[in-house]
C-alpha cells in the first residue's frame, strides 16, 4: 500500500508529462490510499481545467468519477493532531500535512512531485518516478 496525493491521481487521468510515471506507479502497486482531502484536491484541479477550456464538464466529472472507483474502500479520516504537530515540524500546508499522517499512520510511503513535502518528510515522501 502505498499513499498517493491529489495530483498523482490528475496525473493519473489527465494526458501530461507525468501521466507515465502515475500509470506505471499504479501497475506496480495497485493499492493506493488517501486522505478524503483527495476528493476536493481533485475537484479543485478539474475546476482548474474546466474553467481554461481543456476539459468539457462530462470529462471532469468522468475523471472524478474514475478516480473515486479506484479509491473507493481507500479513503480515510486524518487525526487533526497529528496534522497540526506535522505543520508545527515544516512550513507545509495543514493539507499537504494530512498526506503525511496518514502515510505515517498507515506505515507506508507518500508518492508526490510535491517539493516542499519531499523536502520537509524525506524519510516519509518519495517523489514520483517512472522507473521500477
Amino acid at each position: 500500500m502505498i499513499v498517493v496525493d491529489s495530483n498523482i491521481l490528475a496525473y493519473l487521468y489527465m494526458e501530461g508529462a507525468h501521466t507515465g510515471a502515475a500509470e506505471a506507479l499504479l501497475e506496480r502497486d495497485e493499492d493506493w490510499a488517501a486522505p478524503v482531502l483527495w476528493r476536493s484536491e481533485l475537484r479543485n484541479i478539474l475546476t482548474g481545467y474546466l474553467r481554461r477550456g481543456y476539459l468539457t464538464l462530462e470529462e471532469a466529472g468522468n475523471i472524478q468519477s474514475e478516480a473515486e472507483d479506484l479509491m473507493s474502500g481507500a479513503e480515510y479520516e486524518v487525526d487533526s493532531r497529528s496534522v497540526l504537530d506535522l505543520v508545527y515540524k515544516s512550513d507545509c500546508s495543514a493539507y499537504d500535512c494530512e498526506y503525511i499522517a496518514l502515510a505515517m499512520r498507515l506505515g507506508t510511503k507518500l508518492i508526490t512531485l510535491d517539493s516542499g513535502l519531499l523536502r520537509a518528510f524525506p524519510d516519509v515522501a518519495v517523489k514520483l518516478t517512472s522507473g521500477p
